[in-house]
């Protein structure tokens, strides 16, 4: 199975992103010029870290193979690797999209994604 990148989007976002069929980037994003993606071992870290006390979140996966040649693997934090995307992004290519939750420090947290 192809390597799984994952989006944490804002749930009001990305339902207007269906509508159109594509996901532009948050305002980060956007400023940055690519969207930020991570692996999952890299979304406890990345929500911690730019989303704490955010709880109209969504967690959505992506096969990475589906993202064509706009996904890119980049270092970043801490020098790791992280997935970036160069153009928007397929609604269609969602394989799955789910809630994220608060734990007690405010971190967004999603079922079945280890932190």
């Amino acid at each position: 199975m192809a390597d799984l990148v994952y989006k944490i989007v804002d749930a009001r976002e990305w339902r207007q992103a269906q509508l159109r069929g594509s996901y532009h980037g948050s305002g980060d994003d956007r400023r940055d010029g690519f969207i930020h993606l991570s692996f999952v071992g890299q979304v406890a870290g990345t929500a911690a870290r730019h989303f704490r006390n955010r709880s109209d979140l969504l967690l959505v996966a992506f096969a990475s193979e589906a993202l064509g040649d706009a996904l890119r693997f980049e270092p970043s934090r801490d020098g790791a690797l992280f997935p970036h995307l160069y153009s928007e992004l397929p609604t269609s290519a969602a394989l799955s999209e789910q809630p994220m939750t608060l734990d007690a420090d405010g971190v967004p947290q999603a079922a079945g994604v280890a932190p």
